[in-house]
C-alpha cells in the first residue's frame, strides 16, 4: 500500500488509508507510537500498561458502583 508524505507547517505528515485505521481502530486523535527499526519507519497504536491507565483515574471521571444483583421485579423459578 502506497501513501503520499505532505508538509505540515514545520513538520512531515503521512495520510493512513481508511481500511488500514478501521483495522487498527485508529481515529482523529488516537496516540501512536513512531519508531525507526532497521531503516524501517514502524507505526503502531499506542498500548497501554495497567499502571499507566490507572495512574488517569481521578474522582471526576470515576465511575461509580453499580449494583446489579437486587432483584427489582417479582421473579418466578
Amino acid at each position: 500500500m502506497q501513501t503520499h508524505i505532505q508538509k505540515w507547517g514545520n513538520s512531515l505528515g503521512i495520510r493512513i488509508p481508511m481500511k488500514l485505521s478501521q483495522h487498527l481502530n485508529l481515529k482523529p486523535g488516537s496516540i501512536v507510537d513512531v519508531m525507526l527499526e532497521d531503516d524501517h519507519l514502524v507505526i503502531q497504536p499506542k498500548r497501554y500498561q495497567l499502571e499507566e491507565m490507572l495512574a488517569e483515574v481521578t474522582p471526576e471521571n470515576c465511575h461509580h458502583e453499580v449494583f446489579t444483583d437486587s432483584i427489582k421485579v417479582k421473579e418466578e423459578w
